[in-house]
């Protein structure tokens, strides 16, 4: 029987978070960093602001690097995640938080509002789980995946047949890959949020969303935050495969 691995103590280990420039994927670079563990941030474009949150997990006394690339270019991704770990050594583990909306009702979707939304949100599992995987496993050290999945991915949505579509996708892909890597010791599980105050709720009435959420309040960043900094903890180290919701108590 293989020697269990279990996180008793996160300094030198390093996690990798993308779309960390803000909202939810900052709110867990934030918090991860608070825990212990040092965090690379993952931008596209906003190089500033995922700076200025590298800045501020710095003064919280870890390290902090910002590493720009395109979740959905499965090139740009392999390159620059193998520089950094043939730089830096192997991560302790990953959060794809990076994700994107092109809502339409589906008669007047365009393909490319699909295949965007689902290059970016599903397939940024692969490209960005893929390239850190073996160095993990052959780290002996075990570890630690999440990705943010959706209410939606769940539940539909009207409007969101792609995002949909590509946070359901996020919850097999979840699942799938949990029973791979549950021997060694890295455990992979995902935290679904429901209706959370970031950016992507856009000119959304937000009074008639909360009054749908049995907790009548919209879910922050750090709700969702610290429901991933629970998978990443030691009381987590049994659970693989599952899926949190985080939303206010919506069935």
């Amino acid at each position: 029987m293989p020697a269990r691995t279990t996180q008793t103590d996160a300094a030198g280990r390093r996690v990798l978070v993308t779309g960390a420039s803000r909202g939810i994927g900052r709110a867990i670079a934030l918090a991860l960093a608070r825990d212990g563990f040092d965090v690379v941030l993952n931008y596209r474009t906003r190089k500033s602001e995922a700076e200025a949150v590298a800045a501020e997990i710095v003064a919280l006394g870890r390290d902090a690097v910002a590493l720009g690339f395109d979740v959905a270019d499965r090139a740009a991704c392999a390159a620059a995640i193998e520089a950094e770990i043939a730089a830096r050594g192997p991560c302790y583990g990953a959060v794809h938080s990076a994700g994107v909306t092109a809502d339409a009702p589906f008669p007047g979707m365009s393909g490319e509002a699909w295949d965007r939304v689902l290059r970016t949100n599903l397939d940024g599992f692969y490209n960005v789980f893929q390239p850190l995987v073996m160095p993990m496993v052959r780290a002996r050290a075990g570890g630690r995946l999440v990705s943010i999945s959706s209410l939606a991915g769940i539940a539909g949505n009207r409007g969101q047949v792609n995002y949909s579509a590509s946070k359901a996708g996020l919850i097999g892909a979840t699942r799938s890959l949990a029973q791979e890597l549950a021997k060694r010791q890295i455990t992979v599980n995902c935290v679904a949020p429901g209706w959370i105050e970031t950016d992507m709720l856009g000119d959304a009435d937000r009074d008639a969303l909360a009054a749908m959420v049995p907790l009548r309040r919209l879910g922050t960043p750090e709700d969702v935050a610290a429901a991933v900094s629970f998978l990443f903890s030691p009381g987590a180290s049994y659970i693989t495969g599952q899926v949190l919701s985080v939303n206010g108590g919506i069935l």
